[in-house]
């Protein structure tokens, strides 16, 4: 989890009742809204928030075929097929979420054809600029692993549905 906000909290000690007035008072020192409202308080962000992010925006990027390892895509394609079930954006993200900053690493397939360097690129600043932006945290690294390479002869691994 991630707490983004320097602001202070106010306990319930630091806050007195006077009389029959329902107006709280703070304690000697802080004035009555004191400071900018974005201070007061904490904001935490969750792992699995920061890896829903990062992986749709890793899936927009041109090349990328898939989310994580070969096994993954499959127990996640019987997964989806589940009713009820509902398709993971996260697969193949894992996010460390500190404070201020996260680190994540992705793992993709890719393509065939195209540059993997180019599309490394420009899914590392597309996942970096969609988090920052969402989330006000610092990305200090993407690490991606490109598992696959998909052949366009190559069916998908979905496994077929029995319904018709």
């Amino acid at each position: 989890m991630s707490d983004i906000t320097d602001g202070g909290s106010t306990r319930a000690a630091d806050l007195e009742k006077t009389g029959p007035d329902t107006s709280v008072r703070r304690g000697p020192g802080t004035r009555r809204g004191g400071g900018d409202p974005a201070t007061r308080g904490r904001t935490t962000i969750a792992d699995g928030v920061v890896e829903k992010i990062a992986g749709m925006a890793a899936r927009d990027v041109l090349g990328v075929h898939a989310m994580g390892s070969g096994l993954s895509r499959t127990f996640g394609a019987v997964r989806d097929r589940v009713p009820g079930g509902t398709k993971s954006v996260a697969r193949g993200v894992k996010a460390e979420v500190g404070e201020v900053q996260t680190a994540l690493d992705l793992e993709i397939v890719v393509d065939y054809g195209v540059s993997i360097g180019d599309v490394t690129r420009a899914v590392r600043e597309n996942v970096i600029a969609a988090v920052e932006r969402m989330t006000s945290l610092e990305v200090v690294e993407v690490n991606i692993a490109v598992s696959d390479v998909k052949l366009p002869d190559e069916e998908d691994e979905e496994p077929e549905s029995r319904l018709q």
